[in-house]
């Protein structure tokens, strides 16, 4: 009884809770795709992609290739995970296209299978001699993979970017299309005489924002004149990119669309391999016409930190108009009035605005490509005159190669500063455009002067020498090393950037800081350039002047001569219509019979400006260019037609001194006077008017208590052409020159005082640099 009474109770709770648990277990729900109760289930597989399905793959005979591991979705598109898959070949064979089942590693011929002596199997291609078109597919849990056609080919040695083909039966091309039951793989079909978008001939540019077709064409061996060397239709789809993406964008079925002006290489790829195929041009900029916004205007008044803009207008070689340029605006005075779209002046004066497309930001091509169409070229506008009216005042800096000293003097306060004793004393100076340091030169090494603390900031020795110019962008000096008979160019961040044989003797940037033309002590010209590097010429000029704007320079000598920014260039076409290029740089623009010791430009970009001891004269070279005057607004087209610069000389006009050298000439930024500095004798400044075309001597006067004064050895001009600044041997004064109706007189001098190196008196102050101030006043 006691048993019975046992089970009874087991069974009362057991019993329910079994129920219990079975009662809410959970079935998985199988969902089908077609929303029924049977057939494919959601999750497996009923999709396989094997890509490229367009392209295909191009494989060389006897080469090893690998098909990627296909995607699998669902019947809802949904990705399915698949660890294995087996892959196949249309080639019964297994001669023309193997394939490993396993890996889907691809051989253009035969695998090696049961090889012995330890070889893995699927690890040799073995060539056949078979070429073709076969098709692999991958399948896994019983769906099958679109097919693959794997293009089997002789190897590839070349791909030229070329006209289409007119017969694709004779003449294989990209164009022509595939069927892999002809022996070229081409189809015998006739090909469309205009298609659209028409095809690239490689003969001409084309402009900006239209759509060309490329067609190339596939070479086995080393001679492309043999007909049976093309296998253009046996390698499959070509695709297209271009090496510059700015110039251009090709789509997979190799249309281009022309972007920004310049010439790039175009690759043309087969899947396993690619080739630089050949050139596109996009054209050039025939002209840049800059004006004020708004107007055809090309001169403005613009008062200090009050912005007008500039807008700059650019038609192409072929009559088409060019937007969104990435065009340098440059300044002739960036002190006062730096170059941009922008116009916003810092300090009263005059400058000339110029727009430039130029390599590598603008109208780019590969060296061996310059000139190409007008590619690879620098295209400058016309210059737009800006002035800014009033005054500013100066802090002169005053030193001299005979003394270690280096006086400021602030005409805000009209204060002479207490001099600066340096470690050596200066054989030359420099002040960097932004008017923030101040570079000597001397034989030891090079000083470094802080102009906003009158301070000397850093001294290197490794870059001795004399100081030559500085860049407008303020960030490369030119020095000068005779010991070593080298000549630098030294980054404001320390250290020497590139370097070359010879020593420099004057310097000259363009404004846009890309180009120095450097004449020498030894019979060389020497031209840096950031595109092209250095150049050389055996030239013995001793003096140079950047035209304005910048297309090229004029050079002081027995004969004055000009170089051309745009080179002489020949051209060579290739059996497949390519053409390349062949350049001379810097070619010879103008040779006129006059000497000159040192030369100027002035702003206008009209006049080149000279003096020569030797004759006694002063200059004043007209120049202008064949299209309408400076700038010639790109470089000729035609072959070995040679930019020229026109230059007509006035009379020579003979100067009111005995001068010994010459040691500079000045012009006032807005074109209105011209100086010459000397040793020698005369106690006069030589004056040039050129509204006038004649030349004055302004006297310099005796300061009481000092000796008279004998010759202006330096000068300076003050940012707003109100004042000039010379410094004077005899009474080794600096006198300032004011500006009148009529010129500039002799008004006041200022004693620096310099502590000579050796000996009694002072030393003359033949080293000046000024920093243009907000005036007071």
């Amino acid at each position: 009884m006691r048993r019975f009474i046992t089970l009874a109770v087991l069974l009362f709770f057991t019993i329910p809770f079994g129920v219990s648990i079975s009662g809410c277990a959970k079935k998985t729900v199988t969902t089908y795709c077609n929303g029924s109760d049977s057939g494919v289930v959601v999750g497996q597989a009923t999709t396989l992609t094997l890509q490229p399905r367009l392209t295909g793959i191009s494989l060389n005979e006897g080469a090893i290739g690998q098909v990627s591991s296909p995607s699998a979705t669902d019947c809802k598109g949904n990705s399915v995970s698949i660890s294995n898959y087996k892959y196949g070949s249309s080639d019964s064979t297994l001669t023309l296209l193997d394939v490993n089942p396993t890996t889907g590693a691809l051989c253009g011929g035969t695998w090696n299978k049961n090889s012995g002596a330890g070889v893995a199997d699927y690890t040799t291609c073995n060539i056949t001699g078979k070429v073709g078109t076969a098709y692999v597919t991958a399948s896994a849990d019983g769906v099958t993979s679109n097919p693959i056609a794997v293009y089997v080919h002789p190897i590839v040695t070349s791909i030229v970017l070329g006209a289409p083909s007119s017969n694709c039966v004779t003449d294989p091309a990209s164009n022509c299309v595939l069927d892999a039951t002809t022996s070229n793989g081409c189809s015998t079909a006739a090909v469309p005489t205009n298609p659209t978008p028409a095809f690239y001939l490689g003969n001409a540019c084309v402009s900006q924002g239209n759509q060309s077709q490329l067609a190339a064409r596939v070479y086995q061996g080393t001679d492309p004149t043999i007909a049976s060397n093309n296998i253009s239709c046996l390698v499959g789809p070509l695709t297209f990119s271009p090496q510059t993406s700015t110039i251009a964008t090709v789509t997979q079925a190799g249309v281009a669309t022309a972007l920004q002006p310049g010439t790039t290489i175009i690759n043309a790829n087969t899947s396993q391999s690619s080739s630089s195929a050949g050139l596109y041009s996009v054209c050039p900029p025939a002209s840049i016409s800059l004006a004020i916004a708004g107007t055809t205007t090309t001169s403005a008044s613009i008062n200090q930190n009050t912005t007008e803009n500039l807008q700059a207008t650019v038609v192409d070689t072929l009559g088409a108009p060019l937007t969104n340029l990435t065009l340098e605006y440059v300044s002739t005075t960036p002190t006062t009035i730096a170059g941009a779209v922008a116009i916003t002046p810092t300090f009263p004066g005059s400058a000339s605005i110029t727009a430039i497309c130029q390599p590598p930001s603008c109208n780019t091509s590969p060296f061996n490509q310059i000139s190409l169409f007008g590619t690879g070229k620098t295209v400058t506008s016309n210059s737009v005159k800006i002035t800014s009216p009033g005054t500013n005042s100066t802090v002169l800096y005053i030193a001299s190669t005979g003394s270690q000293y280096i006086v400021p003097v602030d005409f805000t306060t009209n204060l002479l500063g207490s001099p600066v004793r340096l470690p050596y004393a200066p054989n030359s100076m420099v002040i960097s455009q932004d008017l923030s340091t101040i570079y000597m030169g001397t034989t030891t090494e090079l000083m470094v002067f802080n102009a906003s603390t009158s301070t000397l900031a850093s001294e290197n020795n490794t870059v001795p020498g004399k100081v030559l110019s500085v860049s407008p962008d303020s960030s490369t000096v030119v020095i000068a090393d005779p010991v070593h008979n080298l000549t630098y160019l030294y980054g404001s961040s320390g250290s020497v950037s590139t370097e070359i044989g010879g020593v420099g003797t004057r310097a000259q940037w363009t404004p846009d800081s890309n180009t120095v033309y450097i004449t020498t002590s030894t019979g060389q010209l020497l031209v840096h350039s950031a595109f092209l590097g250095w150049r050389t010429f055996t030239d013995s000029s001793v003096d140079v002047a950047v035209t304005v704007p910048s297309q090229g320079a004029y050079f002081a000598g027995s004969t004055t001569t000009a170089r051309t920014n745009c080179p002489l260039y020949t051209t060579v076409t290739g059996a497949n219509g390519q053409q390349t290029t062949t350049n001379t740089f810097y070619p010879q623009a103008s040779t006129t019979p006059v000497v000159t010791d040192r030369i100027a430009a002035t702003n206008d970009g009209k006049h080149i400006l000279g003096a020569s001891a030797t004759t006694g004269n002063f200059n004043d070279l007209v120049v202008t260019v064949p299209s309408s005057g400076l700038p010639a607004n790109s470089c000729p087209l035609n072959l070995l037609t040679n930019q020229t610069f026109t230059t007509a000389p006035n009379n020579p006009v003979a100067l009111g001194a005995t001068a010994t050298s010459i040691t500079g000439v000045l012009a006032t930024s807005d074109s209105a006077f011209g100086f010459v500095t000397y040793t020698g004798a005369g106690a006069v400044v030589p004056q040039y008017t050129l509204a006038t075309s004649t030349l004055t001597d302004v006297p310099l006067a005796t300061t009481t208590g000092s000796a008279a004064p004998i010759a202006p050895v330096a000068g300076v001009l003050a940012a707003d052409d109100q004042t000039l600044y010379l410094g004077t041997t005899g009474d080794n004064l600096v006198h300032l020159l004011t500006r009148g109706a009529a010129g500039f007189t002799d008004s006041k001098t200022i004693n620096p005082l310099l502590t000579p190196l050796t000996g009694t008196g002072y030393a003359t102050p033949n080293l000046l640099v000024q920093r243009p101030r907000k005036s007071t006043n």
